[in-house]
């Protein structure tokens, strides 16, 4: 019985090494799109690799040999109906092997989902610093008339405080009185973007123009501008290098660095 339970595992095993060279281009083609801490899954496969390796090298053993047994004289249509059942035992047995072994490398195989960091890191291009627009994108609020109350967006925290963690980031916006830079830093002092992400206060610009707002992104030399404003987008195309114009509608001739999108989360696939 123990002779043939290790039988079992070393065609099971044998099973998994075939598979192993059919998906092994493809798992390194997906781990390759990971950050560094995929290393660490490679690493963990060249040991699956070489134990299995080890494992078909190893010889099952002397087999003992059975003494051979005279059997009863039988009719010729007993005999065939003993090989019949045999034959249908064993496809039944190679079938049920063969199910487990797919699903065995199916399993092993899952495909890794990157993590929300991950996803913005790639696709900020490794961009270091970055500035952003508050109207439309972080706040509810479209226009300077409506920051008698501001209101951040809960949907696009979660992206905010990723970006905080990989970039320099700024935030900038035209506001028409003192009073509405107070209700624009106590909305995101509540949302908690002061507290949890790696933004502070002095990072938040006010200016009275939308001029003023464009020369705040040229004289800070972002990797990344993100904004609601088609002028400001187009104004901005030549001096920054890449550039997230949040609307429902694309403009009409986007320089090439200029990506649309409908949210800011929708850029990043989070819905």
């Amino acid at each position: 019985m123990a002779d043939n339970s290790k039988e079992d595992f070393l065609q099971l095993i044998k099973r998994v090494g075939a598979f192993l060279t059919v998906k092994l281009s493809d798992l390194f083609r997906r781990l390759a799109l990971q950050d560094s801490r995929s290393v660490g899954a490679i690493a963990g496969l060249a040991f699956a690799v070489v134990f299995t390796w080890r494992v078909l090298r190893t010889p099952s053993g002397p087999q003992r040999r059975q003494p051979k047994r005279q059997a009863p004289a039988a009719s010729n249509s007993g005999v065939n109906n003993h090989e019949s059942i045999d034959a249908s035992s064993s496809g039944v047995s190679n079938a049920t092997e063969d199910s487990r072994t797919q699903n065995v490398v199916d399993e092993f195989f899952q495909p890794v989902k990157p993590t929300l960091g991950q996803i913005v890191r790639q696709r900020l291009s490794e961009g270091r610093k970055v500035t952003c627009g508050l109207l439309g994108v972080i706040l509810e609020e479209s226009s300077p008339e409506e920051l008698q109350q501001a209101t951040v967006r809960s949907s696009v925290l979660e992206v905010l405080l990723e970006i905080t963690k990989i970039c320099d980031l700024y935030l900038m916006e035209r506001v028409l009185d003192d009073e509405s830079e107070k209700n624009i830093l106590a909305a995101l002092e509540s949302a908690g973007i002061f507290t949890s992400g790696g933004l502070v206060k002095d990072k938040v610009l006010f200016c009275s123009t939308e001029n003023g707002r464009t020369s705040f992104v040229r004289q800070l030399e972002p990797d990344w501008h993100i904004d609601s404003s088609p002028e400001i987008i187009t104004q901005l195309a030549r001096f920054i290098k890449y550039q997230i114009y949040i609307s429902p509608t694309k403009l009409e001739r986007p320089a090439s660095n200029v990506f649309t999108a409908s949210t800011l989360e929708q850029f990043f696939g989070c819905v």
